[in-house]
């Protein structure tokens, strides 16, 4: 977790030396929101990419091994809650980002796509069993998505599912005494990501503001930044 007071405190300081810009509060909860996504999005790109080096390179497995310990914040187990039982259909969680594994009974059902589990289910020899079940994902008819679940004929035990959480929104509250606006610690909410990624979000926030404000100092503070935080992993 990155403090979300200590961040601000970081991109004001750096954004106000020599007078290069003010970022508001409002700016700053927007920024802010949007640079914890995309560096929440990049951890997957990053195992995507890192995943397809060597198997013995000890730099590749290094990095997998930092990534895997800033995604494990966000790994969730869930029972999931029944629709039908009749039918096994469940919904899957609403803070779902990412479906890990479904399992029952301790083993692990399979996903198969629609095609998929219509060939798999006109086979005597492959259809869907209690000892291999088998799932298949939709969307509702409110948008959310619901899983079903083969064979129907399930009894006892429970489907339980892992998953990535989706990211909570960043806050940083505030109380306007006079003309400034003092923080409020009741009323505000840190960055989920690891506390290593503070200097990053930092360097996140002054570009998108430099970028979006038209303050072209900022990118520049922005850019300085994170070509000495690429120096230093160079090293």
């Amino acid at each position: 977790m990155v403090n979300v007071d200590t961040v601000y405190q970081r991109v004001l300081a750096l954004s106000n030396k020599e007078q290069r810009g003010y970022i508001t509060p409002q700016e700053f909860n927007l920024f802010a929101n949007q640079a914890q996504m995309e560096t929440f999005e990049q951890y997957f790109y990053d195992v995507n990419q890192f995943g397809r080096g060597p198997g013995n390179d000890t730099e590749y497995s290094d990095m997998l091994d930092i990534l895997d310990e800033k995604i494990a914040l966000f790994k969730k187990q869930k029972t999931l809650t029944t629709i039908s039982s009749s039918a096994q259909l469940y919904n899957i969680p609403s803070q779902c980002y990412r479906l890990g594994t479904l399992s029952y009974r301790g083993r692990e059902i399979e996903e198969l796509n629609a095609k998929e589990l219509l060939i798999v289910s006109s086979s005597p020899l492959a259809k869907p069993t209690a000892r291999r079940p088998v799932y298949t994902r939709y969307e509702n008819q409110s948008g959310g998505d619901m899983i079903e679940v083969f064979p129907k004929n399930l009894v006892g035990g429970t489907i339980i599912a892992t998953y990535i959480k989706n990211l909570e929104k960043v806050v940083w509250g505030y109380n306007v005494i006079g003309s400034n606006a003092l923080y409020d610690a009741t009323n505000s909410k840190n960055f989920e990501l690891h506390r290593s990624e503070e200097s990053a979000l930092v360097v996140k926030i002054l570009a998108l503001a430099g970028i979006t404000l038209n303050k072209p100092g900022l990118v520049q503070i922005g850019t300085q930044m994170d070509q000495v935080m690429e120096n230093k992993q160079k090293q």
